[in-house]
């Protein structure tokens, strides 16, 4: 976490403001090439032997290979009420930096996996670039951060069966584990290379900078007690303080009355129970 505070104060204004909505567009322009002519997103695959001749461009217009379904409302659909949703939260919630850090630290882990195996293979797996490698998982990671920071977070299921974020990243994970075990025994080992490449700043990321102080037991003692004494002051309240709230962000005074989507947390770091919205848990000043 220091680290990261340290290249923030440093670096903060090369963060991108609205990266997602810059990745969407690129997407939709790799859908309407992938509609018009496939070939095209051949010339801006991930392929090393090409880059190492001088096509330098593919070190980053590969990117915009659409990671959904070739089925145009399945592609809306991703975009407008999944992909662009929780992009634009998460960059709230970190902040613009740490957003596009994670978003280009994906990026560039999956170059280097492709370098990787462009010298185990010799160069043999190249010109299958387009097909190994994807934003598939990069944008699976997305989602994976986002269910970390709002497990609780309920979402309805093919707008049908609701469920909560924390569920459905359990499910992709054992799916991801379970592709990996498979390319491997099957011996087909260089197809797990882009999976994990690419979700690799999810690990790295999260390994890094998540606070472990939450784990202490006089922490968790500490939030226990303050749960407590909220119960016990709304038992003893009168019928007609029927407002009293659970939760009350320290910064902007918001409660879960005012958004029964908002996510509140306690933040450790911080002397004394302070308590922040989802838009403040990692922007505010810690209070020493």
């Amino acid at each position: 976490m220091k680290l990261m505070n340290r290249l923030e104060r440093k670096f903060g204004k090369y963060g991108i403001p609205n990266l997602t909505l810059y990745v969407i567009i690129g997407y939709v322009i790799g859908y309407i090439l992938q509609l018009i002519n496939p070939s095209v997103l051949n010339m801006l695959s991930l392929n090393v032997t090409a880059i190492l001749h001088g096509q330098v461009w593919r070190l980053i217009t590969w990117v915009i290979s659409p990671p959904g379904s070739s089925n145009v409302l399945f592609f809306i659909i991703a975009i407008l009420f999944f992909y662009y949703p929780i992009g634009t939260s998460l960059e709230r919630t970190w902040g613009t930096f740490r957003y596009t850090l994670y978003i280009f630290s994906g990026i560039l882990f999956t170059v280097i996996g492709a370098f990787f195996l462009h010298f185990i293979s010799g160069g043999v797996l190249d010109s299958f670039g387009r097909y190994i490698f994807s934003t598939y998982y990069i944008s699976l990671s997305i989602f994976l951060a986002y269910a970390l920071c709002y497990p609780d977070m309920q979402v309805l299921l093919y707008f049908v069966i609701p469920i909560k974020m924390k569920w459905m990243a359990y499910v992709y994970l054992a799916l991801v584990a379970y592709d990996i075990i498979s390319y491997i025994r099957s011996g087909v080992w260089f197809m797990a290379v882009p999976i994990i490449a690419s979700l690799l700043n999810f690990l790295i990321f999260f390994l890094t900078t998540r606070d472990m102080n939450r784990y202490n037991p006089k922490e968790i003692k500490r939030k226990q007690q303050f749960k407590k004494a909220v119960s016990q002051g709304q038992a003893t309240g009168t019928a007609g303080r029927g407002n009293v709230t659970k939760h009350k962000c320290a910064i902007c005074g918001r409660t879960e009355l005012d958004d029964p989507n908002l996510e509140f947390r306690f933040c450790s770091r911080c002397n004394g129970n302070y308590e922040y919205c989802q838009d403040h848990l990692f922007t505010h000043i810690h209070v020493k």
